[in-house]
């Protein structure tokens, strides 16, 4: 197996031109791989007697060892290039790592803010402001309702109604649903617009607008939450799409079912959804005490 490494790492460098940094990791890889199928005398096997089985053995094993995904994801590149190499010369007769798929990437659970945080928020504007309200109302309106920053732009004035407490939003796909305002965020409404100047109705029909009446980016509304996170020291990674995340968390904590929390964020599918499952441990535990009985030794 060596003879034909250095072979294809030869290929790698003359005729690829591959960098010394790539050709070093395919040759650690690649020795990786025929240490691992070594004999007791320390001999590897020819690559025409490796199959799919011995490659899902040792990629199982790294998972059993704790390398991460994207290092095994790595090592599979290098292996399915050496054999197509090897397959190309003559070498071997198919490409045993070809069948093999790359490890599922972990999804990352989402940021979110606590309660408290939100709260801390939601109390940095100044609403006796003309600026200060309609940063209130666009803090508020995102975390009612979990729409998305783009959505939230994209709101116009016929779209909200406030003796209703629902908002019309223009999600993905020019797909339409209504979301539910709650009367915090519908008292901030109402608050913005009577701050609004008169002569910006005509202007633009967006609720939310800048300085000069226009409507707003959803990079405006980034550089705006920016500065009250930093006003109340939050942590200043959060984003706009952050209070989403928290709208939905929140939802499930205090027992919202995962159907109904899919609707209003507005997802097609309940696997998006399904991220935000990730509930705290003493949430958990304290649904499990108070629903199932043998929870608690009732003797004592």
């Amino acid at each position: 197996m060596y003879p034909v490494i250095k072979r294809f790492l030869r290929y790698l460098d003359v005729e690829r031109d591959v960098s010394p940094h790539t050709l070093k990791g395919y040759r650690e890889d690649l020795e990786s791989l025929a240490v691992y199928l070594s004999d007791d005398s320390g001999k590897p096997p020819a690559p025409g007697g490796i199959d799919p089985l011995d490659l899902r053995q040792y990629i199982s094993d790294l998972h059993e060892a704790g390398y991460a995904r994207t290092s095994i994801s790595r090592r599979l590149a290098s292996l399915r290039s050496f054999f197509r190499f090897a397959q190309r010369e003559g070498i071997v007769d198919s490409n045993p790592a070809k069948p093999l798929r790359n490890p599922r990437k972990q999804r990352q659970l989402p940021h979110f803010m606590t309660s408290d945080e939100v709260e801390r928020l939601l109390l940095a504007p100044d609403s006796h402001q003309r600026m200060g309200a309609r940063d209130l109302a666009i803090l508020e309106t995102m975390y009612s309702t979990g729409v998305r920053v783009s959505e939230l732009v994209g709101l116009n004035l016929a779209d909200v109604e406030l003796e209703e407490g629902v908002a019309r939003v223009r999600g993905k796909g020019k797909r339409e649903r209504y979301a539910p305002l709650g009367s915090f965020a519908v008292g901030a409404i109402r608050g913005w617009l009577e701050h609004r100047h008169e002569e910006e109705l005509g202007r633009d029909d967006a609720i939310f607008v800048n300085r000069l009446g226009s409507r707003l980016s959803t990079r405006s509304v980034g550089r705006m939450l920016e500065k009250y996170l930093a006003k109340a020291g939050l942590d200043r990674r959060t984003t706009p799409h952050t209070l989403r995340h928290s709208f939905a968390t929140h939802l499930l904590d205090r027992g919202a079912d995962i159907r109904s929390v899919q609707e209003l964020l507005g997802h097609r599918s309940l696997v998006t959804t399904q991220v935000y499952t990730h509930l705290t441990t003493a949430t958990l535990r304290k649904a499990y005490e108070k629903a199932h009985p043998r929870a608690h030794d009732v003797r004592n």
